[in-house]
C-alpha cells in the first residue's frame, strides 16, 4: 500500500491575502523530477459578484515574468453570487506540463475576496520518498484501520 506523503510534495506557494481587487501570484515551482501539480486555492470571506479566476503559468526560467499561459483553468471566470463563494476552495490541475517552472495565478478582478492561501501538490515523482518542503511544520503517517 502506498503513502500519499512518500508520494507526492505538499507545499504552501501563496500566503493569505486581504479583500482586493489585485492578483495573487504563487511561488515558482521546480517541476523537474515531477509529472503533474495541483493548485489549490483557499477562499476566504468572498464579496457578491466577484469574478476569480485561478489559471496555472509556466516559465522557462525560475521566475514570474512574461509567463506563457497553461491551458488549464480552475474557471474562466466564476463570478461569485451571495456568499456561495465564502471558504471555497479553487482547484487546477497540470499533468505533464511543457514547461519547467509553473506558478498559480489568482485574479480577482470585479469586486473583493479574501484569499486564504494557495497551496500546491506536485506528484508522480520518480524520486522517493519525497521529502517534507519548508512550508510544511509537521506530518505524520497513520498506522491504517485496527484489525
Amino acid at each position: 500500500m502506498q503513502n500519499l506523503l512518500k508520494e507526492c510534495k505538499v507545499s504552501r506557494v501563496a500566503n493569505s491575502a486581504a479583500a482586493a481587487q489585485t492578483e495573487v501570484l504563487s511561488s515558482v515551482l521546480d517541476m523537474s523530477g515531477y509529472d503533474g501539480v495541483i493548485f489549490i486555492a483557499l477562499l476566504g470571506d468572498v464579496t457578491v459578484n466577484s469574478v476569480l479566476t485561478l489559471t496555472a503559468k509556466g516559465n522557462t526560467a525560475n521566475s514570474t515574468s512574461s509567463p506563457t499561459p497553461v491551458t488549464q483553468k480552475a474557471t474562466d471566470a466564476y463570478t461569485a453570487a451571495a456568499s456561495d463563494a465564502d471558504n471555497k476552495l479553487l482547484i487546477v490541475d497540470v499533468p505533464k506540463p511543457q514547461l519547467r517552472y509553473i506558478f498559480a495565478s489568482l485574479t480577482r478582478t470585479a469586486a473583493n475576496a479574501v484569499v486564504d492561501g494557495i497551496i500546491a501538490i506536485q506528484y508522480q515523482t520518480r524520486s522517493k520518498p519525497v521529502s517534507l518542503d519548508a512550508t510544511v511544520l509537521a506530518a505524520a503517517l497513520g498506522l491504517g484501520a485496527a484489525s
